[in-house]
């Protein structure tokens, strides 16, 4: 049958407006800023920067909020959302390709590349979206681009407008010493690192160069690592959004966050070295050793602990626990009457700068061994083990005729009492260890003990005790420290 001329126009007529309220559809369904003045693009036409989210609590969160945000400034916006496992209730994330959940815990049924984060990312930068935020203005994420890109930082921030928005802190991290130290910062825009919720940019090489690029809490880890690099972040005035309907709403839900937070960043501060942190105020948090756990270093070979060789010097927290059980056993020694005196590199160091040097891992007294008994607890250790009621553990050393005095049962930091006793005007002793410090010496040296600041009190010690020091240890001792076995490992040549 032939169409006529009437009947072909009509039909062309019905189809173009049918063509006209699909396209009208289609506008409607697109995001509102879509449709006005699109992000920059990449050389490749893509977008340059891949949301990234990994602080959210898989119990009670806003990720699905948060996402749909970004994707209503740009449909095609890439957003990465990174967990140790699945999330369970399972997350209504878009069924997109651009939306992906990455899952960092290996499994037996997926490559290695599936649990690296890099994997995922193929833009040239990374915004790190903390749980709660959302976008809502366009072009947010280019305006951080290009002030980074301007540079001057490593690392550019925008707060979030909740109820805990980012702020400056001065931050430095000391590897050798284990140590965080967190402080005011000089400017309120430029600094170390962010306290507080905020959108931080960077570029995708220089977060996954880190050696724990996501590791959780995300603004504890990140800002050691950068911190610990020099790099600096720059805090923007270009707020990003709170949720809607805002995560870890019920009293008991912030409650869970806040206490697996905690434990979280335990296992951070631990796993990445860190046994002490100073916060703004001075406040001090502990994450190493204490009297129910082993100290943080095992058995000592060549005079040289482990730590040594990974450039560090003790452990705060060891430190902290030789100074408590220092003081504890001069206190003792004194109420009974027992004359002793700074021995070795415990009198070096005090002779040095007053305090345990800083790479030493125990605490050496001389004692008069005719004075032992005056002592229920060297008497008792005589006999065996004994714990006394502070839960200090005294003993005889296994390696000699000498005691010793363990910080715990756990914990076996500890102070050495060397018995000495005088034969024609020379104090000598009964056990002699391979050390270069180890020898005789005449009692003038005792005759009197002086008083000397030590590990935050005041011990007695030999006097004229430089000249005791260079009889021991070779002329200029104070003067120049070395590790105690040079031959093994020397502070010239370690860092």
């Amino acid at each position: 049958m032939r169409l006529t001329r009437c009947q072909a126009a009509l039909a062309a007529a019905i189809t173009l407006n049918l063509l006209v309220l699909f396209y009208v559809s289609w506008l409607q369904h697109q995001p509102r800023n879509s449709r006005a003045r699109g992000p920059r693009r990449g050389a490749a036409g893509g977008p340059r920067v891949t949301v990234l989210v990994r602080e959210f609590e898989a119990f009670d969160n806003a990720v699905p909020e948060l996402v749909d945000s970004f994707l209503q400034q740009d449909a095609a916006q890439p957003v990465v959302v990174a967990a140790d496992t699945l999330p369970y209730p399972p997350l209504a994330l878009p069924r997109v390709p651009n939306v992906r959940l990455a899952l960092l815990q290996p499994a037996l049924d997926r490559p290695a590349a599936a649990s690296r984060p890099e994997t995922y990312v193929a833009t040239e930068f990374v915004a790190l979206v903390p749980d709660g935020a959302r976008a809502d203005a366009p072009g947010q994420l280019e305006r951080m681009v290009e002030v980074l890109r301007a540079g001057g930082a490593r690392l550019v921030a925008a707060p979030v407008a909740s109820a805990n928005p980012a702020r400056c802190l001065a931050l430095n991290v000391s590897l050798r010493e284990w140590t965080a130290r967190y402080g005011p910062a000089p400017s309120a825009l430029r600094c170390d690192a962010l306290d507080g919720d905020a959108v931080v940019l960077l570029r995708a090489r220089d977060l996954f160069n880190l050696s724990a690029p996501l590791a959780r809490p995300m603004g504890t880890g990140l800002f050691l690592q950068t911190a610990l690099r020099g790099w600096a972040v720059q805090l923007l005035d270009l707020p990003f959004g709170a949720a809607r309907q805002p995560p870890l709403a019920t009293a008991h839900a912030r409650w869970k966050a806040e206490r697996e937070g905690r434990a979280r960043r335990a296992a951070l501060l631990r796993a990445l070295g860190i046994r002490l942190v100073s916060g703004e105020g001075g406040r001090l948090e502990w994450f190493g050793c204490n009297k129910e756990t082993p100290r943080c270093f095992g058995t000592v070979v060549g005079d040289t602990p482990a730590y040594l060789y990974e450039e560090r010097w003790t452990p705060p927290c060891c430190l902290r626990a030789l100074r408590e059980t220092a003081r504890y056993v001069v206190g003792v020694l004194e109420a009974a009457g027992v004359r002793y005196w700074l021995e070795g590199g415990s009198l070096l160091g005090a002779a040095r700068h007053g305090d345990i040097i800083p790479w030493d891992y125990d605490v050496d007294l001389g004692i008069y061994l005719e004075d032992v008994g005056n002592c229920e607890q060297l008497r008792g250790a005589e006999a065996g083990s004994v714990v006394d009621e502070r839960g200090f553990v005294w003993e005889k050393a296994v390696e000699g005729d000498f005691f010793r005095v363990q910080y715990s049962e756990s914990n076996h930091l500890h102070v050495d009492l060397w018995p000495f006793y005088p034969r024609n005007g020379v104090m000598t002793k009964d056990t002699w260890l391979d050390h270069r410090q180890d020898v005789e010496f005449p009692e003038h040296f005792l005759q009197p003990l002086v008083p000397l600041s030590f590990a935050g009190f005041v011990a007695q010690a030999p006097n004229n005790y430089r000249r005791f020091l260079e009889l021991k240890f070779g002329p200029g001792v104070i003067e120049n420290p070395e590790y105690p076995n040079p031959s093994l490992l020397s502070l010239a040549g370690s860092g």
